[in-house]
């Protein structure tokens, strides 16, 4: 398909071709790049050929730090860069396939390349998105009887975390501390969390902004979504626990959380969607939608302590299982006149599915503590460790190709001393 070589096993086939920023040691400056095998085609150097109706009015997009810009442009702009990227891409375009003074400009190693942030993150909300976890938790601290709160089935619950501590994969996470209530006859105590979790998630960039006031349909949903990536949004339960009453969490969520580098636009999933899930009660008009929005994405959990000699997988789960799309979360998110902007980022919620080995928290692998996950060689967590390197990977998997995210990494470095 693509004059570049790309592995079967590769998470960037030219069906995929995902946005990132990145740079270089010989060049400092963040710019936009697309993966297609080990590869990155800086589109700061090619920027003259996007000659389309929309894009050659707005090609300095591509000379950008950051994303934003290029996702304020909207759909049909995303859908014209696209097929431009696939035409001159395509083993049957020379444009740069045969200029090799070109070609030597615009292509960079992937392993000679740094990864940032891929936008300005504004806003970041985080949804509850998923009724197997949603239902294990509530299990686990309210009893079966009343796993599941009374709005749960009836609108995406989510709350709006940190902007400020989403960082990219590779960034290390400083192990937390704060208040805590472990003996619940006693007084709270301050100090470093023991209960340091991870929470497997995916989350979506939203892209053309919109004005105070102005809802977003659920029909125009897809219009304003740009891309996924994979996210961990690490979680102090036992700071949570205490301090999640009456608003919800705070210091027990935003110190850390973690996205992969590459946003996969919105186009590349859709040969993988699936009828959505069947929700009973019938939700509301406004989030109500028929067309496949669910996607078979395979999602992967691997940790790895300081004395392991390899990973060992603790999670094998899908974003199929989620209850709620990410359509009906943006048109909920919006409905009262909430504006968004280009880089907002929008989060599932941890994502697990209906088998012990689908849970994608700690907390629900090791029923809050109560059972060790075994890592293999004698080694078992309950919570993390610091030195802990924790590893979220995913792809989808076409016909002999796989469009994927690249790892979602983070290691756990020892609670600052106060």
């Amino acid at each position: 398909m693509s004059f570049i070589k790309v592995d079967a096993t590769s998470d960037f086939s030219f069906h995929n071709l995902p946005y990132g920023i990145f740079s270089t040691p010989d060049n400092v400056k963040h710019r936009i790049g697309v993966a297609i095998g080990d590869q990155i085609l800086d589109l700061s150097v090619i920027l003259s050929l996007f000659r389309g109706p929309v894009m050659s009015k707005h090609q300095d997009v591509f000379d950008q730090p950051t994303l934003n810009a290029f996702m304020d442009l909207g759909y049909e702009a995303w859908r014209e860069t696209r097929k431009t990227l696939q035409l001159l891409l395509s083993a049957n375009e020379s444009t740069l396939r045969d200029d090799v003074s070109l070609r030597s400009r615009a292509f960079v190693h992937q392993s000679a390349a740094t990864m940032h942030l891929p936008a300005d993150i504004g806003d970041y909300t985080d949804f509850y998105s998923s009724r197997d976890h949603a239902t294990n938790v509530g299990i686990m601290f309210r009893g079966k009887e009343n796993a599941l709160m009374p709005n749960w089935l009836r609108l995406p619950v989510g709350y709006h975390g940190r902007a400020s501590s989403v960082v990219v994969s590779g960034t290390p996470i400083r192990r937390p501390s704060g208040q805590m209530r472990p003996d619940q006859t006693r007084p709270p105590v301050f100090g470093h969390s023991k209960q340091l979790d991870i929470e497997l998630e995916m989350a979506f960039f939203v892209g053309r902004r919109t004005q105070l006031g102005e809802p977003i349909p659920i029909n125009k949903a897809h219009e304003h979504i740009f891309g996924m990536v994979l996210m961990n949004d690490w979680s102090a339960r036992d700071i949570q626990a205490w301090e999640y009453v009456p608003l919800g969490p705070f210091l027990g969520k935003n110190f850390g959380t973690t996205i992969s580098p590459w946003v996969v636009p919105m186009e590349a999933l859709l040969p993988f969607a699936q009828p959505n899930t069947l929700q009973d009660p019938e939700p509301l008009p406004y989030l109500q939608h028929q067309d496949a929005y669910t996607f078979n994405i395979n999602l992967f959990v691997s940790l790895k302590g300081q004395d392991m000699a390899e990973a060992a997988t603790i999670c094998r789960s899908n974003f199929k299982y989620m209850y709620w799309t990410m359509k009906q979360q943006l048109a909920h998110h919006t409905v009262n006149g909430c504006n968004v902007r280009p880089g907002d980022l929008l989060a599932s919620g941890t994502i697990s599915g209906p088998d012990p080995e689908s849970f994608g928290s700690m907390l629900e692998l090791s029923w809050r503590g109560s059972k060790n996950i075994d890592l293999g060689g004698g080694e078992t967590r309950t919570f993390l460790k610091d030195g802990d390197e924790v590893t979220i990977t995913g792809y989808c998997e076409g016909d002999g190709y796989r469009v994927g995210f690249g790892p979602c990494v983070g290691t756990i470095l020892p609670a600052l001393q106060h």
